[in-house]
């Protein structure tokens, strides 16, 4: 679909913009979704949903098909590491959704968090996210902050946005990093090869910042484990990050040219080991920690014993 803009309709938020003119059938939050994925360019450039149009902009729209909304709670165990009355600490398991979107509308940790704690979740993020403040990726595992009210929700969203929160990953990357210490500071927006990727780029980008910390070289394996704090916290750019210098993560099919046949793992050996923020009610700064899954510790030990043996 392509919409140009009259006259008539300048300075409109983009979003509020396209309501009118798709009508009824759509919200401001699925126009949101919509350019979230990459779905809304204006004058082929992606832009922010408060985007203010502007007279003969371009924009278009692909419209994806949406599938039933409701979402019914199901009984999933969930590893909850912590719990008060304002918010819940997850460790996500690898392979687990966060929340529904196209395609995936069953077996989501909101799915489980419905079951467990219907009329208990934030309604900021509408039925689709109830609670959800932050995501990781389907088969990143780790830890994550759920928000079980709207103040604590708005409270912990800000910290996100000023990139005060404290997020720590272990990741396990190919080939072996000679620096001890690396800061990869380069901008991330949607790849213009594939718009289902993200990609270091100076077009249409945020800022993001990864500081990296090699753990431990493989040398006999040719991996290297890393410890990845974020400064900022854009859609894969832990991922994006060490694709770009040349060490993509093992089990990563998406942002490495090779598959890996030696670990034979399926997704990114990525996971979310420590979140710190202020708690938005005490106002006082808690950290969580969660630990490896048994098949990437599993991994390690395999890799410990290489070493060991041709040492």
């Amino acid at each position: 679909m392509i919409i140009s803009v009259e006259k008539t309709d300048k300075d409109k938020r983009l979003d509020v913009f396209l309501c009118e003119k798709i009508g009824d059938s759509v919200t401001r939050s699925y126009i949101k979704t919509l350019n979230d994925d990459g779905k809304i360019l204006v004058n082929k450039m992606q832009v922010k949903a408060g985007y203010k149009v502007k007279e003969n902009d371009v924009i278009e729209v692909e419209i994806t098909k949406r599938e039933d909304t409701s979402i019914l709670p199901e009984n999933i165990n969930l590893d909850i590491l912590y719990e008060d009355d304002d918010i819940i600490i997850v460790n996500k398991p690898k392979g687990m959704v966060v929340h529904p979107a196209n395609g995936n509308y069953t077996g989501t940790m909101v799915n489980a968090l419905m079951y467990s704690h219907k009329d208990r979740l934030s309604t900021i993020n509408g039925i689709i996210r109830p609670g959800i403040v932050h995501r990781i990726d389907k088969d990143t595992s780790g830890i994550l902050v759920v928000a079980k009210n709207d103040n604590a929700h708005k409270k912990l969203s800000s910290q996100f946005k000023v990139h005060s929160i404290k997020r720590v990953y272990i990741a396990l990357v190919k080939g072996i990093i000679k620096e001890d210490e690396i800061t990869i500071d380069k901008p991330i927006g949607r790849s213009q090869k594939d718009r289902k990727k993200m990609a270091v780029t100076q077009k249409n980008s945020r800022n993001a910042v990864t500081h990296i910390r090699v753990l431990k070289r493989f040398y006999n394996s040719d991996v290297t484990l890393v410890e990845a704090r974020l400064e900022t916290g854009r859609t894969h750019q832990i991922r994006v990050h060490m694709a770009y210098i040349h060490h993509p993560l093992v089990g990563d099919t998406v942002y490495s040219s090779k598959k890996d046949t030696k670990f034979k793992v399926d997704g990114q050996m990525l996971h979310a080991k420590t979140l710190g923020f202020i708690h938005p009610t005490t106002g006082e700064f808690v950290e969580f920690d969660s630990k490896l899954p048994e098949y990437y510790t599993q991994i390690l030990d395999k890799l410990e014993k290489i070493e060991k043996a041709a040492n």
